[in-house]
């Protein structure tokens, strides 16, 4: 992770007064009249409010219902699991007091619980709470309901600490409650609901005020329990200095860079690649920010319905495809990506090239060879593609291309993301989804197709065989050497194509201070000057 700052201005600020460049940014960007001047408004606060553009609306404040980071981002704010991650990815405690203890057979998992920790509601968490919570996490959150086939019970021992009773040994359960995506959220057991009505906490913020694809306000939550430890990644002492947070759905990436630059946004997220020119050229108020090894971008298969049930069809849609083309299309700049078959980095414990041959293959002929053999009848492929991550559609663009060329007929479905993550539930309505996730030391946590019911709907003895040897193993130069057999797997039954690894892009207002750039921005212990 680094960030860089040059300091010219661009073009673009140089060519228009302030003036009718705002007139500028509302029209031809896409802005709405409200929203600029509720930002107005806003940043009228004095230093005291910071207007975050990111790239849609939340679909839900709901942090256990998706596996959107985007929700994960914005209810991290509001809502806090048991673990977290300090800066070195190592889980750490944020509402549990400790580390949890561990029975020597590596069942059972007995956490102390912080004492006297305030919900936004004024009641004070307790472990009726936490199991009430850990209980809602394990039926509707995709992620809690893999995770809960693990679990035989969840007990209440004393009304400060909890048990957690495994089937069987489950080397990843605190990342797992410590993820941010789908999150183990802890919420008082007296608002708990399907669907929730309230928002209640014990994060740093508290939910102030939405409005549907305007705006989405935190406030200070003046009676915070912070921890005592120094801050580190995700964990230790949080404090909320910026009285609030206004996190704005900008869809459109080319107006999250004009808002940035224009001193519009405090923060714009995941900006196009194209545009780190423009910011490193935006002048001293402008910080262009590079995540490096952010993530992966993917395309999701559905494997229940539709042309690729069938395993035959998706091993010669793999094999038409060249990841140096689709990673070229999405990222330009090969500053921002990298062309690999292994999952995991060299000299990352989980580095593997298992299944490597099925990797970036761009064999049209063999693919069109494989489709015939698998019974393919010309019936288009639905790839379903947003464009709010431009690099998604980008990819959607070029795979298009790549499919013709096998002779494999395409049907591209170009919608907004909210309404991706609306279909993509639906195993009737969409053949391939191309998304993205962070990457994140524990295999396990990403992408959710590796856990069960997640979109795709990937189920086989051999993903089950392989999941369960790496999962049962505790002892990491034990269980490093299993990932290469899940791997192998998913390049064989083809349930996704990760296509590489790529850096992010994203800006910051120079006058916002102590930002530390990852995989859910957040802004807890950043200051504005």
């Amino acid at each position: 992770m680094q960030s860089s700052n040059i300091s010219k201005n661009s073009l673009f600020l140089e060519q228009h007064s302030p003036a009718r460049r705002k007139v500028l940014l509302m029209g031809a960007l896409g802005i709405s009249a409200a929203a600029l001047a509720g930002n107005k408004v806003f940043a009228a606060g004095g230093g005291q409010s910071a207007s975050l553009a990111m790239i849609g609306d939340p679909q839900t404040l709901d942090p256990m219902l998706t596996t959107a980071d985007l929700v994960g981002t914005i209810m991290q704010h509001v809502y806090e699991p048991l673990y977290t991650f300090d800066a070195k990815w190592n889980v750490v405690p944020m509402l549990a007091a400790t580390m949890p203890v561990i029975s020597d057979d590596g069942k059972v998992f007995e956490i102390a619980l912080r004492e006297g920790v305030n919900f936004h509601n004024g009641q004070k968490m307790s472990a009726e709470d936490v199991v009430a919570s850990l209980e809602r996490w394990s039926k509707i959150s995709p992620r809690g309901k893999a995770v809960a086939k693990e679990i035989a019970e969840i007990k209440i021992i004393s009304p400060a600490k909890i048990a957690i009773h495994l089937n069987n040994r489950y080397a990843p359960l605190l990342a797992q409650l410590a993820f941010s995506s789908s999150m183990a959220a802890i919420l008082p057991k007296s608002t708990i609901a399907m669907p929730l009505t309230q928002f209640i906490g014990t994060g740093p913020y508290k939910l102030k005020e939405r409005r549907p694809d305007q705006y989405t306000i935190m406030e200070r939550f003046d009676s915070y329990s912070a921890r005592t430890e120094a801050p580190s990644g995700y964990g230790g002492k949080r404090t909320a200095i910026i009285k609030e947070l206004r996190f704005v759905p900008v869809p459109d990436s080319n107006t999250r860079v004009e808002g940035a630059l224009s001193g519009q946004f405090t923060y714009a997220d995941l900006l196009p690649v194209e545009s780190v020119k423009r910011l490193e050229r935006g002048g001293e108020a402008i910080v262009p920010i590079i995540t490096k090894n952010f993530g992966f971008p993917y395309l999701v298969f559905n494997t229940k319905e539709g042309t690729l049930q069938s395993q035959a069809m998706r091993q010669a849609v793999q094999t038409s495809m060249s990841a140096d083309e689709l990673m070229a299309a999405a990222f330009g700049d090969p500053r921002f990506f990298i062309v690999e078959p292994n999952f995991f980095p060299k000299g990352t414990p989980y580095y593997s090239d298992a299944g490597a041959e099925h990797y970036n293959n761009n064999n049209p002929k063999k693919a069109a060879e494989l489709a015939k053999q698998a019974g393919y009848a010309n019936k288009p492929i639905r790839i379903l593609a947003s464009r709010q991550y431009e690099f998604h559609y980008n990819i959607a663009m070029v795979l298009v291309e790549q499919f013709k060329r096998a002779g494999l007929a395409t049907d591209l479905q170009v919608v907004d993301w909210a309404t991706l993550l609306q279909r993509r539930n639906d195993p009737k309505l969409w053949d391939i989804y191309i998304t993205h996730s962070g990457l994140f030391p524990e295999p396990m946590l990403s992408p959710p197709q590796l856990g069960s019911g997640a979109p795709g709907w990937w189920d086989s003895p051999e993903k089950a065989a392989s999941i369960k040897a790496f999962n049962d193993e505790v002892d990491l130069a034990k269980r490093a050497p299993l990932w290469g057999g899940v791997q192998k797997v998913v390049y064989d039954q083809v349930p996704f194509v990760e296509l590489g690894k790529f850096n992010s892009l994203s800006a910051r207002s120079s006058k916002l201070q102590n930002f530390l750039p990852g995989a859910w921005p957040f802004f807890w212990n950043v200051t504005l000057a």
